[in-house]
């Protein structure tokens, strides 16, 4: 017998992992001999050992290999227990989430990094005190209250592709019938329009009788709906023009949106979101946080960034899409998560990201589930105040510094 204690500590060591290497063969044994079948013509194997002449073996396979279910141990998926409704929930919520992820313009270019530090922006100048800012399709258009003027910038590049003058005081944007209108934030309002067929040169004037320094901008499929600071909601008829402006119940409209079904306005001054009529009347009202500025819709959710209230209150609106008489309902209120005097929401088919003015600060939300995804910092004296996406990036106007910046 060898004694030699260095020796003995070999053979100690070898047969642990001998012993160890045996208990790995064994696992994937059971693995490899209880779930593998033919799916499409492709062999495949699932580490349940429970499914053996399943007739959904390839359906559960496909769930298995999206993401949507991880069985109910490492070996089983207990195909014949019932659901119940908490883990129906929780397959609902990742289909949801992994058919936005697998499908988004991010995942398909690889785009899938969130920046980290100020330096990982993209940034093109625009022009002073930049404002909204809006994707057509194609581009990227900026409104810049100070220089009263639009640019237009490609989003593949950043490249500024013309300047529009004459847009006096030009805050908000909507692309609407292949053109871009714009709100020019003077006393009476103006509605201007520009033709993105047509060369650079002055905005068109499309009337100058709006309610009092119109700020948000909708269009419903057939008109076009400011939200006006001085208490107001105007409506334009195009082809011919003309135009309709409502006081009764508001005090300070800024952000305004359309569902599909409805116009939506927050009102600044009572701290309330309001459903209207298509004549402008009010149909509902939601009380949100104290001072409630321009929010995004995310097509079942109002996000609605609330200024002083350093909030985001996410109102339920799915339910009322297509049924007038049904009401919508606040489903959360959001803090933390870097909110800080928040301004202007966006969509980017996944995520929600809200700009926080004065705080240098841009938060993030996953919208399936209003789970935070973090802040980021976008630098000393930037000052995000518009956002949009183009379905790739977050783009975001630096009030402060007079640039647009890919996100």
């Amino acid at each position: 017998m060898n004694t030699n204690p260095t020796t003995k500590g070999r053979f100690s060591y070898r047969a642990m992992m001998l012993l160890a290497l045996m208990s790995l063969i064994t696992v994937a044994s059971t693995r490899l001999q209880a779930d593998t079948g033919s799916c499409g013509g492709v062999n495949v194997t699932l580490p349940f050992t429970d499914l053996a002449g399943n007739g959904f073996f390839c359906q559960i396979a496909a769930a298995y290999f999206s993401g949507l279910t991880n069985g109910t141990s490492p070996t089983t998926f207990s195909p014949r227990d019932f659901v119940t409704r908490e883990q129906m929930a929780a397959f609902i919520s990742r289909t949801l989430d992994q058919s936005l992820k697998r499908g988004s313009q991010r995942a398909v270019t690889k785009n899938n990094g969130t920046p980290q530090t100020v330096t990982s922006l993209a940034l093109t100048p625009v022009g002073s005190d930049p404002q909204l800012v809006e994707f057509d399709g194609t581009d990227l258009w900026v409104a810049n209250l100070s220089s009263h003027s639009v640019m237009r910038i490609r989003p593949g590049d950043g490249k500024l592709l013309g300047t529009w003058t004459g847009a006096t005081f030009g805050i908000g944007i909507v692309a609407a019938m292949g053109k871009i209108f714009i709100t020019g934030g003077t006393n009476p309002g103006s509605l201007y329009l520009i033709d993105p067929t047509q060369l650079p040169g002055a905005v068109t004037t499309v009337t100058g009788s709006l309610g009092i320094s119109p700020l948000g901008i909708a269009f419903d499929g057939s008109r076009v709906w400011t939200a006006n600071a001085g208490g107001s909601v105007s409506i334009v008829a195009l082809n011919p023009t003309s135009v309709t402006t409502v006081s009764t119940g508001f005090s300070n409209l800024q952000g305004i949106l359309y569902d599909g079904s409805n116009i939506w306005v927050t009102d600044v001054g009572a701290g309330t979101l309001l459903k209207l009529n298509s004549d402008g009347s009010i149909a509902q009202t939601i009380n949100v946080g104290n001072n409630p500025k321009f929010p995004v819709f995310d097509g079942t959710n109002i996000w609605v960034p609330n200024r002083l209230s350093n909030s985001l209150t996410v109102v339920r609106v799915r339910d009322a899409v297509g049924n007038p008489l049904a009401n919508a309902f606040v489903l959360a209120t959001l803090t933390d998560n870097g909110l800080s005097t928040p301004v202007v929401g966006a969509f980017d088919g996944e995520r929600i990201l809200v700009t926080n003015g004065p705080g240098n600060i841009v938060s993030l939300w996953k919208a399936a589930d209003l789970s935070p995804l973090g802040s980021f910092s976008t630098g000393i004296s930037s000052v995000p105040t518009g956002a949009c996406s183009d379905g790739l990036n977050f783009w975001i106007t630096f009030n402060g510094s007079d640039q647009l910046a890919r996100f």
